[in-house]
């Protein structure tokens, strides 16, 4: 079979040149582009072919799709699919995998380097002694002792759960699915309403679906205590952007840590949070670490393996 590499994996070329070497042994033909282009004409030209295609975080066309008569599997070397024409590989019969699980560790992390960096206002810290200044102003807060809520209770953010146990604050936590495992671990189901008016930090964890896409407005952060953080390191849509800005501009909460946005950074100068206060923005590297990139490699390249000798794991529906 034709396997097409359309993106960078994040790794050495030696690292994808090894993973690659028994597909190659077993007869299969291996290509990957990594130059960065995403063209919809380049792309259908290098994918046209292709018997499996492997991508990572970039949206992948529907025209792209749809070029491709050969196509039976799209690994993806992400957690969320929501940047493939899902609906199309459905109607096709084309198997998408996913790598859920390898950034479990990198977006938990991330998080409270988010937290922290706002509680103990550490840019602003970081600029006054680069201007000559002292803590006059910078007194920050303690997290411990704090209610930490957590919007959707998957592998990520039971991985968050647990290291704000660590850090000593009670749990709460909102979704659709009461996990035992999460009870067990001290996390109080509340609903969604109750966990933004109750929590000191949200942090959100869910997918992008039509469930949850704007499930985080303007009323809901209207709900949110004056001294509240809302963290977001799951997928721009879920939350309304223009409704957050509102409520740091008005002071009705005290600051955000945002790492994904409506789209794939770089965002416009224009965007609503980039003229809010207490806000620190990231270009989506929660999931980006040196150590995150090798699992998540070798996990799509695992998934094609599997295909191709007929077990297929790692499906989305």
């Amino acid at each position: 079979m034709k396997i097409v590499l359309l993106e960078s994996l994040a790794v050495s070329e030696e690292k994808v040149a090894a993973l690659a070497a028994p597909l190659i042994a077993a007869g299969h033909s291996f290509a990957a582009y990594t130059d960065g282009a995403r063209e919809t004409d380049v792309l259908i030209e290098r994918a046209k072919d292709a018997d499996i295609l492997m991508v990572a975080s970039s949206p992948l066309p529907a025209e792209v799709v749809a070029a491709c008569t050969n196509l039976k599997l799209i690994s993806v070397a992400f957690t969320g699919v929501d940047h493939l024409p899902m609906d199309l590989c459905r109607e096709r019969g084309i198997l998408v995998s996913n790598c859920a699980g390898y950034s479990n560790e990198s977006v938990a992390e991330l998080v409270f380097g988010l937290v922290i960096s706002l509680l103990r206002r550490i840019p602003a810290c970081d600029a006054a002694c680069r201007a000559g200044g002292t803590k006059a102003g910078l007194v920050g807060f303690e997290l411990a002792g704090k209610t930490f809520g957590i919007v959707g209770t998957g592998a990520i953010g039971l991985r968050v759960a647990a290291l704000a146990k660590a850090f000593g604050c009670r749990l709460v936590g909102y979704s659709r699915t009461r996990r035992p495992e999460a009870e067990a671990m001290g996390i109080e189901y509340l609903s969604l309403d109750e966990l933004m008016s109750t929590a000191d930090v949200v942090s959100l964890h869910v997918p992008a679906t039509d469930a949850t896409r704007g499930m985080i407005g303007a009323a809901q952060i209207a709900k949110m205590k004056p001294d509240a953080l809302l963290i977001n390191t799951a997928r721009g849509p879920v939350l309304d952007s223009a409704a957050l800005a509102e409520a740091l501009k008005e002071g009705r909460i005290a600051g955000a840590g945002i790492d994904v946005f409506e789209t794939e950074p770089p965002i416009p100068a224009d965007h609503p949070l980039c003229g809010a206060p207490n806000v620190i923005l990231t270009p989506h590297v929660a999931f980006a670490t040196a150590q995150s990139m090798v699992v998540r490699a070798e996990m799509v390249f695992e998934n094609v393996r599997c295909y191709l000798d007929g077990s297929p794991r790692n499906l989305m529906k």
